[in-house]
Formats: structure tokens, sequence, C-alpha cells
């Protein structure tokens, strides 16, 4: 059955990726509404060969709208999901707003699908960073109980918008030309050639030392994988890369499992891709994950310092599976 949709943040990097992959996996829309702010009214956006163009998003924008794609940010989620659930629509919102509100379903379908029934409305879409880690996590926790997550993250710069994409680029060009002038408007420090232990780039930090990211992972994995006794700890850095997140993922867990039991596991896993021949140098890489739906899991080793410990690198598109494909794998599960 095919049914209104609205694009909040059409004309965003992850609104671009939301119309590929609706597109591509021939999502059945009866009516397309792609909204953006004022700046970007009258722009028009190719879809299924017909050109649509972009509306300011209003409070009435959601008239006949059974399902809502959120990615503006968490200011306009907050102020716009109300008034598109009040008009009948279902919201699956990319932004952190509802991500840890005890009524908010927050869903990874290969891990949780079961709590979409669940919605009032509006349905939360996890951390870029979270879902990849999740996704290759979930059967090892099943099968051997997790008790303790390290994970240290490399991410792509697309991860802060399309201006860092841009920064990026720009800066790198500055840099191989010798100039020492760049004036960069995002980072804090120069991203080109460089790693910064810093996600989100202002207001970062915590009392706790923790960045908000790291405690969006820690949080959200605990609430998706419905076991608040799992302990957990991250560090994010971000690196000049434009697509694709990497991860260093150390787990502890309550029953012995081998690097060979896991490898079982995830070859059979739901949206994993298992790349793990290290003797031929492949594994997983950020640009092998761009593009791609699947999340990349390679590196798997025992932890030979403690008993019960798995050492794995896992990869993932950070714009597709991290963002847009899974909030169209919701509202696939939705219809």
């Amino acid at each position: 059955m095919a049914v209104n949709v609205a694009v909040v943040g059409a004309t965003g990097a992850v609104g671009e990726e939301f119309l590929r992959i609706l597109e591509s996996r021939k999502f059945p829309i009866k009516e397309l509404r792609l909204l953006a702010s004022k700046r970007s009214v009258g722009k028009k956006i190719k879809f299924c060969g017909v050109n649509y163009v972009v509306q300011e998003l209003t409070k009435s924008s959601f008239r006949g709208i059974k399902i809502a794609l959120f990615s503006a940010g968490s200011s306009i989620s907050k102020e716009f999901v109300p008034y598109a659930i009040e008009s009948g629509a279902v919201c699956v919102d990319n932004s952190s707003a509802f991500r840890m509100d005890d009524d908010v379903p927050l869903v990874v379908p290969e891990v949780n699908a079961q709590e979409i029934a669940k919605h009032k409305g509006v349905i939360a879409n996890p951390n870029c960073s979270t879902i990849q880690m999740v996704v290759a996590l979930k059967p090892i926790h099943d099968a051997a109980r997790i008790k303790r997550i390290v994970v240290s993250t490399y991410q792509a710069v697309s991860g802060a918008g399309l201006k860092a994409v841009d920064e990026l680029q720009k800066e790198t060009a500055s840099v191989l030309a010798g100039k020492t002038d760049f004036k960069r408007n995002l980072f804090p420090h120069q991203i080109a050639f460089n790693v910064l232990p810093q996600i989100p780039q202002s207001n970062a930090f915590l009392p706790n030392g923790y960045t908000s990211e790291e405690m969006k992972m820690v949080n959200e994995t605990q609430k998706i994988m419905g076991d608040k006794n799992i302990r957990i700890t991250a560090t994010t850095a971000r690196v000049p890369v434009v697509r694709g997140h990497s991860e260093s993922v150390n787990i502890e867990t309550e029953r012995k499992i081998t690097a060979s039991e896991v490898k079982k596991l995830l070859s059979k896993a739901p949206g994993v891709k298992l790349v793990d021949d290290p003797a031929n140098q492949v594994y997983p890489l950020a640009n092998m994950a761009a593009g791609r739906d699947e999340v990349f899991v390679g590196r798997i080793r025992e932890d030979e310092s403690i008993d019960n410990g798995i050492n794995m690198w896992i990869v993932s598109d950070n714009i597709r599976k991290g963002a847009a494909l899974n909030a169209i794998q919701i509202a696939e599960k939705l219809l």
C-alpha cells in the first residue's frame, strides 16, 4: 500500500541519502513532500525521474502525511515532531531529541524491531556509531552475554554534515599547497592529516570528562540491547575520512566464546558482512563500506589479557546504515 511520505531536512546529507534509498528500495510512496528551511525553498530535487520542489517546513506541513522522516537536528525535531504526530503521521527521527525518552522506541531493526510496535507517534533512530556496533554485537550478546564493552571510534567528517566535508577538502588542499592561513569554521583544530579526540566539534565535553557522543554510545547501547547491566566505555575521535565510521571494539562475555564461534555467528547475522582474512590483508575499510548497506566486521581475535574477551574491527557507512537506511528500514517495518 502506497503512503504519503515527508522528508524533513531534504537538502542535507542524510536527507539526500533518504531519497536515494527510498528510490532504490522502491518504497511505496503515493505523495512525496520535501521539507526544509526557508533558504532551501524552491530548490528542485529529482526523485524517480520527477523534479520535486522543496517546501518550507511549517506547522501545517504534515497534513495527510503517513510517515515523516526527520533529519534536521534536535531543535527542529523537538519543535515539529509534535505537529506531525498531531496531523496523524508516524515520525522516524534521526536526531538525538527523543532517543532516551522512556516512552520512545530506539530501534535498530536487526536488533530490536519488536520495539517499533510500542511507538506513540515517534520512533528514534540511534547515533550512527551505536547502530553499527549493536548490529555486530547483538548475535554475540544472545550467545554468550556481553558484560563489558570498550570501544574507540574513528569517525568520518560527513558525520558532522556536508559543510564539514567541504572544510576537510579545502583544508587538505590548503595544507598540500603549503599554506598556513586556512580559516576553519567548524572544527576546533586542523582536521586535514590529523585526528581530533572530540565529537561533536563544539560544546562536546561533559562534567565527567566524556563527550556527549561517547555517552550516547553508552546509554543508547544499553537501551537498544535491553540490558542496563552491560558496562560500556567509549572514546570517539574524528578522522580525515569523508565517509565511513570505523570502530575498535573489545568485549568481555559471561561465557567463553572463541573467535571461530564469533565468526560463525556473524557470518549468518542479518545486516553483517564478515570480512576477515588478515593473512591476506583482507579486513573492513572505510572506503569499502562507503555507499554500502552492510556493517562490515573483521580482525576478530581473542583478547589474551582476559579469560572471556574478544577484539574486533567494525566499519559501516555512517550516512547510510548509520542514519538514512536504518530509518527507512524502520519505516518499512511500520508498513
